[in-house]
């Protein structure tokens, strides 16, 4: 009798029950305290009231006790539900962690070998899981002809048969909370994250996307710093696991990275910086999860004043398919944004969906105030505020508090009767350029990039207007 494989529960009536009832009890208790909020005059503001987020913060626990699915499914809706869910949800799925106790090599191993065929045999996998997170978890190897070492990503077990029932069951649960209210506008978002959930479990077009990506920054240095996209091994791929170099390398965070002289953490600073401006002005490819952890830095010695460094590109799960008109769109955004051309702005943002074409004055004004703010650190010297330069006149990233002030903003603009909900896809360079705004911002650099974007930006331009 073949092993029965243990892993995810291929259960989903139970676990969406579940979440179901966490979410019937959620609606039932906030029904109740709106009526209260209103018979006492507060308005609207329940969704928002201590009781809300107490209620929130419950059923967010739901979720991490349910784990797998779930657990990322939350994430998603932490990362893009600003867009639709109350705040006293959002804020609680933020909490949501990720920190995930990898399963046992046990409950495993017989699916391993049942994907891998007769390739299980040529690796000696280890046990003991080095990372592990909602829909997988990540293993060393060794080939045993060679020796070399590689990393495996192994899917869990059943993951691709729950992962629907579990996202509808998440999507019940939101209605029966009156979190959300149906409609079309709900419906085209819970589809475009319902799609970015399948590609973040196929590892075939993770693949294909790590070579491409491997392929467009082979040869690129940016003062010093190259680039590095750990190669696949496609002998050991499946649909269930992705096998890749393996790579030591330090994170961002890393104190020894932080004890580099100013002018390494500089370069650095600026490679991903024109990494970003790569993906949108040169290839139309955009790597969308910023997550530190999807970026390691292999270092020269790091006594040197400046050194030849590498920055290593994990992860290519979460890759953007952009229209043309979308690049178009977005491109022209950034570019209108650094002139300081508020009609090309809004332009751009009016293709991009974030504002309709018969929105009024104040509106646009908004949205055009949101997206100048945001691009500060990329604006002409002259105009970046002098509190926040060192004493050459240089930006200095973390001392900006950048994100912190965008933020406060965002979710005033959220609160006007002019706000229109962004697309997807612009929630998610929002996402990108807030993720590489931080990165740099953690190396703790100082530099003004206007002059390298426009390089990006006045190529694009010549291209567009037929130059070579």
């Amino acid at each position: 009798m073949p092993k029965k494989h243990r892993g995810l529960k291929n259960k989903a009536i139970p676990r969406g029950l579940s979440v179901s009832l966490a979410g019937i009890r959620a609606g039932g208790a906030l029904a109740v305290d709106s009526a209260v909020q209103k018979v006492m005059g507060r308005g609207s503001g329940a969704d928002d009231s201590e009781f809300a987020r107490r209620e929130a913060r419950r059923f967010v626990r739901e979720l991490g006790k349910l784990k797998g699915t779930y657990v990322k499914i939350g994430q998603m809706l932490a990362l893009f539900g600003e867009q639709f869910l109350p705040a006293a949800l959002v804020d609680a799925l933020r909490d949501l962690s990720d920190q995930t106790e990898p399963l046992h090599w046990d409950a495993l191993e017989s699916f391993v070998r049942d994907s891998l065929g007769e390739r299980f045999y040529e690796l000696e996998i280890d046990p003991q899981a080095i990372a592990a997170a909602s829909l997988a978890q990540v293993h060393l190897a060794r080939v045993r002809a060679t020796g070399e070492w590689i990393c495996l990503k192994l899917q869990y077990p059943g993951l691709a048969q729950v992962i629907d029932a579990d996202f509808d069951a998440v999507v019940r649960m939101l209605l029966l909370a009156r979190w959300v209210k149906a409609g079309r506008e709900l419906d085209d978002w819970l589809q475009s994250m319902r799609s970015h959930l399948h590609h973040e479990i196929d590892y075939v077009r993770e693949a294909t996307l790590t070579r491409k990506m491997a392929a467009l920054v082979q040869g690129i240095d940016v003062d010093g710093v190259s680039y590095h996209v750990p190669w696949v091994h496609d002998e050991f791929c499946t649909n269930t696991v992705l096998a890749l170099e393996y790579i030591e390398g330090y994170s961002v965070a890393d104190p020894d990275v932080a004890g580099l002289s100013l002018e390494r953490r500089n370069a650095l600073a600026r490679g991903m910086l024109d990494l970003f401006f790569y993906e949108l002005y040169e290839w139309g490819f955009l790597q969308t999860d910023p997550n530190f952890g999807n970026y390691l830095l292999r270092l020269d010695d790091r006594r040197k004043k400046q050194g030849s460094d590498e920055l290593v590109l994990l992860d290519f799960g979460s890759v953007l398919d952009c229209t043309e008109d979308f690049l178009l769109h977005l491109r022209t955004t950034i570019a209108a944004g650094l002139q300081q051309d508020v009609p090309g702005l809004v332009q751009g943002l009016t293709g991009l969906g974030c504002l309709q074409p018969d929105a009024e004055e104040e509106g646009q004004q908004m949205f055009a105030d949101f997206c100048l703010h945001l691009l500060e650190p990329l604006r002409e010297p002259g105009s970046l505020p002098r509190e926040y330069l060192n004493a050459r006149g240089e930006y200095r990233w973390a001392s900006s508090r950048l994100m912190r002030r965008a933020g406060k903003q965002a979710a005033l603009s959220t609160t006007s009767r002019h706000f229109t909900p962004p697309s997807r896809d612009f929630a998610l360079i929002a996402r990108k350029l807030s993720g590489v705004f931080s990165f740099i911002s953690a190396l703790g650099a100082e530099f003004n990039a206007h002059e390298m974007v426009m390089v990006h930006i006045d190529r694009w331009q010549g291209r567009e207007h037929g130059g070579k």
